[in-house]
């Protein structure tokens, strides 16, 4: 396998490793939205809030690793916030699915009709990385082989 191969796989591997971070750093923040912010304002306003506080952790990490996943174009970029969309996805479905909800209560969140704002979550996680690199001054235009 070749140093570009390796470097690619590492810059995966890392990509994933931010992603755990994400769902560690968002399962913490459900925890305490649902024990102290739900009961105080409200289920639908609660998750809106915590829509937005998400959004926040999910920039701050994506900013404090952008150069260590060591992706730098914009089809990069976007392929990481694609593959990081794809996998919360499909988190939170199995992960409603082992809490017993039906399909119907865990895609509910989704109804933007009904002020649900996961879209906007999921949109946000895509759009992640490449926003990140663009607040850290790293360079879309540049190829793989440029040094930040």
């Amino acid at each position: 396998m070749g140093r570009q191969n390796e470097d690619i796989l590492m810059n995966w591997r890392r990509a994933l490793l931010v992603w755990l971070a994400i769902v560690v750093a968002e399962s913490v923040h459900g925890i305490i939205r649902r024990l102290f912010v739900l009961p105080v304002i409200g289920e639908l306003p609660a998750h809106q809030a915590g829509m937005f506080v998400g959004c926040l952790i999910i920039f701050v990490i994506a900013c404090a690793s952008i150069r260590w996943i060591g992706a730098r174009s914009t089809p990069e970029l976007l392929t990481v916030g694609a593959v990081w969309m794809i996998l919360m996805a499909a988190f939170e479905v199995g992960l409603g699915y082992a809490l017993g909800y039906p399909l119907s209560r865990i895609l509910h969140d989704y109804n933007i009709a009904e002020g649900r704002l996961m879209v906007i979550g999921m949109i946000f996680m895509l759009l992640a990385p490449l926003l990140a690199a663009k607040v850290r001054g790293i360079g879309t235009h540049t190829t793989r082989n440029s040094q930040h």
